[in-house]
């Protein structure tokens, strides 16, 4: 049986760039074969992966999808560097195959995501290591959102650049339209949240400093500034979050406003994107 050496570990390092832990378990299973151990580490996107570390994977294909219910989204972003690699139809159906697999498993987090199996006993996460080694760029599945409701709809840019998950708390075939303008609304306009009641209270308690800070700039009293600060707030309200916002089909109506005409009590329950 082969025992490894730290000696060995050391040598497969310096000829791979490999982790430590990486080279002892290719080193092992190569049973001590330097030549095996690296066709190992390739193999699984290991080798010279550190090296690519420190650089950026800002290009990829993010993509939205549903269930036939409607009831379940998912999003994922599978990235690598440059956007040729992007564009490739390889790249592109991994990462659709990825985000039907994740659809149809529902898991709860992306490390949960990363271990499921893609290809027979090979997890996704190996899958995507793999990447590294045969495209020759740093490859990542960035991202993965879950969203569910009584209707859920998505908007996928032409570009595979952004994407976008919308749920409606009512599920009506009529509403469907209605639902993706909403997601195209949310893809132009990149609200921060649904309603100003869900505004993350970090964003409100900056904007208010902002606000106070640009008002004693302007000179205004001291007694003044919340006052300001607090006008300044309720614009950003309305032009950053989702129901507050102007609707890009029509200008004299908020997206609030848009939903009630056609139905009293529709609203959003909730949204996700993510660009690239």
């Amino acid at each position: 049986m082969y025992k490894v050496t730290t000696a060995d570990i050391q040598k497969l390092r310096e000829m791979t760039d490999a982790g430590m832990m990486d080279c002892k378990k290719a080193l092992e299973e190569a049973q001590g074969d330097y030549d095996a151990a690296q066709d190992w580490l390739r193999k699984k996107g290991i080798a010279k992966a550190a090296k690519r570390e420190d650089r950026d994977a800002n290009e990829g294909v993010v993509v939205a999808i549903t269930d036939a219910s409607q009831k379940k989204g998912i999003m994922v972003a599978l990235n690598c560097e440059t956007d040729f690699v992007a564009r490739n139809d390889n790249f592109i159906g991994l990462t659709n195959k990825i985000a039907n697999i994740a659809l149809e498993k529902s898991p709860a987090t992306l490390e949960e995501l990363l271990a499921l199996p893609i290809e027979g006993s090979v997890s996704i996460g190996e899958k995507v290591g793999e990447q590294n080694g045969i495209i020759g760029e740093k490859v990542e599945l960035s991202r993965y959102e879950l969203l569910t409701g009584e209707l859920v709809l998505t908007y996928n840019h032409s570009n595979n650049k952004r994407s976008v998950l919308v749920a409606l708390n009512k599920n009506n075939d009529s509403f469907e339209q209605a639902g993706r303008d909403i997601a195209m609304q949310i893809a132009a306009m990149s609200p921060v949240s649904v309603s100003k009641d869900d505004v993350d209270p970090k964003i409100i308690e900056r904007e208010i400093e902002v606000g106070k800070d640009l008002a004693r700039n302007e000179g205004k009293p001291e007694e003044m500034l919340e006052k300001i600060a607090m006008g300044r707030l309720n614009k950003f309200f309305q032009e950053n979050t989702l129901l507050s916002q102007k609707f890009v089909k029509n200008n004299d109506q908020n997206v609030d406003q848009y939903l009630k005409s056609l139905d009293k009590d529709l609203t959003v329950t909730a949204f996700k994107q993510v660009a690239l």
